[in-house]
């Protein structure tokens, strides 16, 4: 399933056990009723509290025999159930062995600040007043590319396997008031782009210099970077499959 959420009123998309207002539980939650079978959604990856998705895939099981035949009915039906600000785009048959989360080769986030205050965008990106220097900014995401290895960047005690991400693209522009940060990897730790985001601002606002930003991410402590920024400004764009999962 292709779908897109605001992710201002939800605490993330996994499941968690202490609040109902995750989109995984919602969604799994009125589609059971609507399909009148347990549905259980497997998704690409987590988001955290406040996060948007643009772009979000989450794969399930299902006996409904028309549910691809007829499946603008039930789109219609789905969203029609659902909270506003949640829509489901689109239903696509895959292989058994596909996964939302394993098989997809890449994702894209980015992060959105304005530097004028604006109410029309300031649920979906971060107002920062001041000056900042993306081009300083740029230098630390030079060196982003050329990093394997960020423990420094996401949260302890995480079980992750490992902490190696491969980043494809990373980079800072202006967009005359706005700025916006692009990075591309095969896989984020929890936290990483907000921790990155909030790091590197620290360059940009020159409170660090490029050199302390390499000896952060050399340290593999999370102590030693900045602080996560808030979730509002941070979409993720795009995920990327394979064409050979799709029948």
């Amino acid at each position: 399933m292709h779908l897109a959420y605001n992710g201002k009123n939800y605490h993330g998309w996994q499941f968690q056990l202490n609040t109902p207002l995750t989109i995984q539980q919602i969604l799994q939650e009125r589609l059971s009723l609507l399909l009148h079978e347990k549905i259980t959604l497997i998704g690409c990856g987590r988001t955290d509290t406040g996060v948007h998705a643009k772009e979000y895939y989450a794969h399930f099981d299902c006996g409904k025999e028309d549910l691809l035949s007829d499946k603008h009915n039930w789109l219609f039906k789905m969203n029609h159930c659902v909270p506003k600000d949640i829509s489901l785009i689109n239903i696509l048959p895959v292989l058994n062995n596909a996964n939302a989360r394993f098989s997809a080769t890449a994702r894209t986030y980015k992060y959105y600040i304005h530097q004028i205050p604006n109410p029309f965008v300031n649920d979906f990106s971060a107002y920062i007043y001041g000056a900042i220097d993306v081009d300083l900014m740029n230098e630390a995401a030079a060196i982003i590319r050329n990093t394997k290895d960020f423990t420094s960047f996401t949260k302890v005690n995480n079980n992750h396997a490992n902490y190696i991400c491969d980043i494809m693209e990373c980079n800072w522009v202006r967009e005359n008031n706005n700025i916006i940060f692009t990075i591309k990897a095969n896989r984020f730790l929890r936290n990483m782009v907000r921790a990155l985001v909030g790091t590197m601002l620290e360059v940009g606002t020159k409170k660090i210099t490029v050199n302390d930003f390499e000896g952060i991410v050399l340290s593999k402590d999370r102590n030693k970077a900045g602080v996560s920024i808030t979730g509002k400004g941070l979409h993720l764009e795009n995920i990327e499959y394979p064409s050979t999962i799709f029948i």
